[in-house]
C-alpha cells in the first residue's frame, strides 16, 4: 500500500513507470484490478476533470465509488480528521481526496491504513502533473533536454511541476509578476536538485525554445483574495509567446480556460494546443495513480 500525495515523495523511476502505464492504458484497458473494491472521494471543492477522471477510472478497473462533496463533507469541522480516517477505513479500500488545506490531507494520510491520493489541494496538484507529462511523451518523446516554460500565477500545478523537474531533470523556466513567487521552501529545495530552473519575469525570455508552454487560471479554486488580474496581463500566452517558443512547441492549460485572458482563444483552439489531448489523459492517469496506490 502507498499514498500518493506529493511527486516528491516518489522517485524517478515510479513516475516515469506511473507515465509508461498511463500510456498503455490509454491504448488497452488494463485488467480489473480493483474488482470489488470501494473507493472514497472526498472533495470539498468543485470538480469535472478530476472527479469524473477518477469516477470512470474505477468503474473500469471493476471498483466503486462514493462520492462526499463539499456540503456533505469538511476534514476537520463535524468530526476530527483522524476519526473521520479511522471511520472511512472500515468502509473502503482507498480515499481520494481534494481538499482545500494540505496539511489536512497529510494528517488524515498519517493515520490511514488505506491509501490516500491528492487529488488537488492548495498547495499541489501531482495528478494532473502526471497527465501532462503523458502528453508531453506522446507528442514530444522524452523528457531529457526538453524545455517547459510556466507562465502566470504559482499555483498548486506549478508547485508539482517543480517536483517533477527535480525528480526528472527538464528545464523548467518559471515566468511570473515580480512579487509572485512558488512557495519558499520548494523553490529552495528545487535549486540545488536541478540547476535548469529558472525564476524570472520576462516572458519572452521564458519563452525562448521552449518545446512546451503552459499556464493555468490567473485565480485559483477557492481563492477568496486574488490577486489583481492586471499584474498577470503581460505573461498572458498569446501568438508572441508561441512565436518565442520552438517551432514544435505544443500549448497546455490544465483548464477550465478563461479565454482571451491567461490565454487568447487563437492560442487554445491552435494547431499547437494538445489541451484536449491532457484533458483525456486524466483518466489513464488515475488508472495509473490507483494502481500504485494497491501494489
Amino acid at each position: 500500500m502507498s499514498n500518493f500525495i506529493d511527486l516528491k515523495n516518489i522517485s524517478k523511476d515510479q513516475l516515469i513507470d506511473l507515465v509508461s502505464l498511463s500510456i498503455k492504458w490509454k491504448k488497452e484497458l488494463p485488467s480489473r484490478f480493483m474488482k470489488d473494491k470501494q473507493v472514497v472521494l472526498i472533495f470539498e471543492k468543485p470538480s469535472l476533470r478530476t472527479r469524473i477522471s477518477f469516477e470512470i477510472g474505477i468503474n473500469q478497473l471493476g471498483g466503486k465509488s462514493y462520492l462526499l462533496n463539499e456540503k456533505e463533507m469538511k476534514l476537520g469541522e463535524r468530526e476530527t480528521i483522524e476519526d473521520t480516517a479511522r471511520v472511512l477505513e472500515r468502509y473502503a479500500d482507498m480515499v481520494v481526496i481534494r481538499c482545500f488545506g494540505h496539511n489536512q490531507l497529510i494528517k488524515y494520510a498519517s493515520v490511514s491504513n488505506i491509501p490516500v491520493v491528492n487529488a488537488l489541494t492548495d498547495f499541489s496538484h501531482p495528478c494532473q502533473v502526471v497527465a501532462d507529462l503523458v502528453t508531453i511523451k506522446e507528442h514530444l518523446g522524452d523528457f531529457e533536454n526538453k524545455k517547459i516554460a510556466w507562465f502566470g500565477d504559482c499555483n498548486n500545478v506549478l508547485q508539482s511541476w517543480i517536483e517533477a523537474a527535480v525528480l526528472l531533470g527538464f528545464e523548467l523556466n518559471i515566468a511570473c509578476p515580480e512579487g509572485v513567487s512558488p512557495d519558499t521552501g520548494t523553490l529552495k529545495w528545487a535549486f540545488k536538485n536541478n540547476k535548469k530552473i529558472i525564476l524570472t519575469n520576462n516572458p519572452l525570455e521564458a519563452a525562448y525554445g521552449a518545446n512546451c508552454i503552459i499556464t493555468d487560471t490567473w485565480r485559483s479554486m477557492g481563492d477568496k483574495s486574488p490577486l489583481p488580474e492586471q499584474i498577470f496581463k503581460p505573461f498572458q500566452v498569446n501568438n508572441n509567446i508561441m512565436k518565442a517558443a520552438h517551432d514544435s512547441a505544443i500549448f497546455m492549460h490544465c483548464l477550465p480556460a478563461y479565454r482571451n485572458k491567461e490565454v487568447v482563444s487563437e492560442v487554445l483552439e491552435g494547431n499547437q494546443s494538445v489541451v484536449f489531448d491532457e484533458a483525456e489523459n486524466r483518466l489513464h492517469a488515475q488508472k495509473a495513480i490507483m494502481h500504485f496506490c494497491t501494489n
